[in-house]
């Protein structure tokens, strides 16, 4: 810590141990009060950099690697219908989550919407399932990291990708170079689709034209997993499908992060829904568009595909390298994986940052203890950043184990974690400034469907019984029982009844912030054209 660093903390209220007593309609002063000025976090995120963060942080090893294995299991069509729909109940929560975020745009991120729409119980153990989420997708990224590396080498140890190098920038500079590692994001999976459609149209060394060849018999159109245990070839394929749903959740969860970076955003009633309103298209076309590409290239039945059960660990980690070297493609499958090493280190950079932010909001609303709640004087909640980044050392994990199965339990683990998140999002629609479209149903219908696979995810750990796996596939729902019940009987917490939901205290403080930062735009002068090409991404 540099000594020119203003240490700045909340005030003894805010502590974990120094809870006040709840009103009559069952809030804590701590549910409803904002971050005093001088430990606040700085709103100096823009539109285009919330934009590709969202972007940035959701795309990562999912789509890019667990894609493999999600089309070994289903096939191509397996592959597209269970990231289609999981696309599709991903798109419910994040118009539910514009809504909120929009309204009430505070820096307490889920956590803090749970404790004042619903019960300061559920804020409690959703903010702690959250960040348990964030505690393992960082370590799970650099794991990735190493599995991408050993494509080349092995004489490189994995284990050396702990060395994970934290910065304590202002949010602003964070932004930015998030910003543009992004957009190299969003250029090579533009790069990647391209390449996918010219290879499958004839465009590659051997003039080899795939077509569909890949979605006929045996490679597809459905995969058959489990069909030694199961004996049953339509419960195979019915299973292969069902896999698919759990690997495109891990492939979608963190798109939500929208509703952590809100806190520090600039305009956030505009430049939210602005983003929100985008998630549709980016669904389809990098999720729904990517994965029909991979299942047009690759045959679901090649060996090199990544099924972190079977592989060996340096595997050909991505299917779009699979691809390139089935055809013949030389070098390029080396540029391709040199960005896939650039997707997970920058996944694991946003990952860090929304892990710290999490338990910065836990600690101002005296959830957890008070240090977290301490920022510098570039608004970093450092002693939350430095605690997230001692959680990287779970990636010495491959040291014992493959970085194949360790990827395997990251993912049980992280889908678990987040579909939780999702589940336990949404509130009246009234007096919104931003309406989602489908809604109620559009909610009650991620709420189900998330439920289901959350509860169903881990069925193949009794095919056969297996118990690492297992663990790993639920252990987030016990973790977050015990946090609601645990807290509910400390606290003697009560749900907020609708009438009683408090849909004033604050927003004062966001309608100023609002208005000032209109004053500042209109006094600023015109945008300049790179200006208003960096808004419109």
């Amino acid at each position: 810590m540099a000594s020119d660093d203003v240490e700045k903390k909340l005030p003894a209220t805010g502590s974990a141990s120094s809870v006040s007593e709840h009103n009559n309609n069952g809030y804590y002063e701590e549910d409803l009060r904002e971050p005093p000025p001088e430990s606040s976090l700085h709103r100096s995120l823009k539109a285009r950099q919330i934009s590709m963060i969202a972007l940035g942080g959701a795309v990562g090893t999912g789509l890019i690697i667990g894609s493999g294995t999600a089309l070994r299991r289903g096939g191509p069509l397996g592959l597209l219908l269970g990231y289609s729909y999981v696309g599709l109940v991903c798109y419910m929560v994040m118009v539910a989550l514009g809504e909120m975020a929009s309204f009430l745009p505070h820096k307490k991120g889920f956590s803090g919407y749970a404790s004042r729409f619903v019960d300061p119980a559920m804020g409690f153990a959703l903010g702690y399932n959250y960040l348990l989420k964030y505690l393992i997708v960082t370590p799970n990224n650099i794991n990735a990291a190493g599995v991408v590396v050993q494509y080349w080498t092995r004489a490189v140890h994995i284990a050396i990708w702990m060395i994970f190098i934290v910065n304590l920038l202002g949010v602003r500079v964070f932004g930015e170079l998030e910003y543009w590692m992004s957009s190299i994001k969003v250029i090579a999976l533009i790069g990647l689709l391209l390449m996918g459609i010219i290879i499958d149209l004839g465009g590659n060394p051997q003039h080899d034209r795939i077509g569909f060849r890949y979605w006929k018999a045996p490679n597809g159109p459905m995969g058959h997993y489990l069909l030694d245990q199961v004996h049953n070839e339509h419960l195979s394929i019915f299973l292969g499908f069902w896999a698919t749903l759990t690997n495109a959740l891990f492939a979608y969860i963190g798109t939500e992060l929208i509703g952590v970076t809100v806190g520090e955003a600039e305009n956030p009633r505009k430049n939210i829904p602005k983003a929100i309103r985008r998630t549709f298209w980016r669904i389809l076309v990098f999720y729904v568009g990517g994965v029909f590409v991979i299942g047009l290239i690759v045959p679901s039945t090649d060996d090199s595909l990544f099924v972190a059960t079977k592989s060996k660990p340096g595997a050909a980690a991505s299917p779009f390298v699979v691809a390139t070297t089935l055809v013949g493609i030389k070098v390029l499958n080396h540029v391709i994986n040199g960005a896939i090493l650039i997707f997970v280190m920058s996944a694991a950079n946003s990952d860090l940052y929304i892990g710290s932010r999490t338990l910065y909001a836990l600690a101002a609303e005296g959830k957890a203890p008070k240090i977290f709640a301490r920022v510098n004087r570039m608004g970093v909640p450092y002693p939350a950043l430095i605690f997230c980044t001692l959680f990287c050392g779970l990636v010495f994990l491959n040291v014992s184990s493959s970085s194949a199965k360790v990827f395997t339990w990251f993912v049980n683990l992280v889908s678990t974690f987040g579909a939780i998140t999702w589940i336990s999002q949404g509130m009246s629609r009234d007096d919104l400034p931003y309406k989602a479209p489908f809604q109620p149903f559009g909610s009650w219908f991620a709420l189900i469907s998330t439920t289901i696979i959350t509860i169903f995810k881990g069925f193949d750990t009794f095919m056969p019984f297996t118990v690492d796996t297992f663990v790993t596939s639920y252990i987030g729902i016990p973790v977050f029982v015990f946090c609601y019940i645990g807290y509910k009987m400390a606290h003697k917490t009560k749900a907020i009844p609708p009438e009683h939901v408090d849909l004033v205290t604050g927003l004062d403080t966001i309608d100023e912030e609002e208005a000032r930062f209109v004053a500042a735009q209109a006094t600023a002068g015109p945008r300049t054209r790179w200006q208003k090409f960096g808004d419109a991404l």
